[in-house]
């Protein structure tokens, strides 16, 4: 089914550029504190954890410091989004900062799941939502502008409100998801854009185009994007938002709706009592 899928990144290329990216510290310390965050919430242990992401000690760390895990195994992303893991393997799979760059989402949690164990955890993490959203309008207008087209510049981006749908697609249960809203500014587009690129994270769409950006494109992208997205005080800014999802593999022992028509009681009566 990989096979099949209409191939939108350049899975090869983005990875090389992560090995390579050289100012991603900031990044990883903030995945760390939020990852933290989210696993105190969970009262259980899972002993064996696997966490797919760049190597990232940090990471790594806080997940051995967490005190849930008994073994945790780290691995990259690999370049065709294929997992090359066991079936029913793990309690726990984290994956952090790569399923915005995947061609088949839903097949690629689908592996995900079939490698945990029953009641296993499931949580990924990714850019989504409006991440960059005015960097990319910005090079829309001023393609549309000059060229009278348009090329893919900034990647799409998933929303929120799908990532439940996705999960159960995949067979998983329970799903949760929220975004961690950042907003981020800079003095101009070009201290944006050279951040972008020392992160590994510049353009890798397969549809990108071959040709370096003119630099009358580029000034007027500048234009467009100070025109409408530049503070009071003369900084411009920009959208991140990474989308945090957590779900399980399913067991008879999660609790499950009821069946419609089962309840015992009215909504007049239960609202009369909690009154």
């Amino acid at each position: 089914m990989i096979d099949e899928t209409p191939l939108i990144f350049d899975r090869a290329l983005y990875l090389a550029r992560q090995k390579k990216a050289s100012g991603t510290e900031i990044l990883q310390n903030h995945m760390a504190t939020e990852l933290d965050e989210r696993l105190s919430l969970i009262m259980r242990r899972l002993p064996q954890a696997l966490v797919i992401t760049q190597a990232s000690q940090i990471i790594v760390d806080t997940l051995k410091v967490s005190g849930k895990f008994d073994a945790v195994t780290q691995i990259e992303p690999s370049a065709n989004d294929t997992l090359n893991r066991p079936d029913l393997n793990y309690d726990c799979i984290i994956s952090l900062l790569d399923l915005h760059c995947v061609n088949d989402v839903p097949g690629h949690l689908a592996q995900l799941g079939r490698a945990l164990k029953a009641d296993g955890l499931l949580l990924v993490a990714f850019f989504a939502g409006d991440t960059l959203h005015e960097l990319r309008q910005s090079w829309l207008d001023a393609e549309l502008e000059i060229t009278g087209g348009v090329s893919p510049r900034v990647a799409p981006m998933i929303g929120v409100r799908e990532l439940g749908g996705l999960m159960q697609r995949a067979g998983l249960a329970l799903p949760v998801a929220d975004m961690d809203h950042t907003t981020v500014r800079y003095a101009d587009v070009l201290a944006l854009m050279r951040e972008i690129k020392s992160f590994g994270y510049a353009n890798p769409l397969i549809g990108r185009s071959n040709k370096l950006a003119s630099r009358r494109l580029f000034t007027k992208m500048a234009e467009h994007y100070h025109a409408n997205f530049t503070d009071a005080d003369g900084r411009i800014h920009a959208t991140l938002e990474i989308a945090w999802a957590m779900a399980w593999k399913p067991h008879e022992s999660q609790p499950k709706p009821l069946k419609p028509g089962s309840a015992t009681q009215s909504l007049a009566i239960v609202l009369q009592t909690k009154r």
